[in-house]
């Protein structure tokens, strides 16, 4: 392994365990709530909205992300290129319930 392999997969695992984290906190419902649907909406309207839903749709799409750039370090420590293979499923994932839960908590 290289030295940039060894500086790009240490990277990687770094931001995995800062997205473990955060996944952690927002399934704690602690710290400030990194969601678009939050983030944008007014302060009155903040007070009103019931953080739960958006806490746990943030805690999973961080969880999913965290275990995709888990996979990333694998596959750049490993250097293998079919390690790679399993973040597409993850991805899809990812994105389907992004989208799933975001229409389903506008639904509400």
């Amino acid at each position: 392994m290289t030295t940039a392999e060894l500086i790009v997969a240490i990277t990687v695992f770094v931001l995995a365990g800062i997205l473990a984290i955060l996944s952690i906190c927002h399934f704690a419902e602690k710290g400030f709530l990194l969601n678009n649907a939050y983030i944008w909406t007014s302060e009155e309207e903040r007070k009103k909205t019931d953080k739960r839903p958006l806490y746990r749709q943030s805690a999973i799409i961080f969880c999913l992300l965290s275990a995709v750039f888990i996979v990333m370090g694998i596959s750049v420590a490993f250097q293998n290129g079919k390690i790679q293979l399993i973040e597409i499923p993850l991805l899809i994932c990812t994105f389907i319930y992004a989208i799933v839960s975001s229409v389903k908590l506008t639904k509400k």
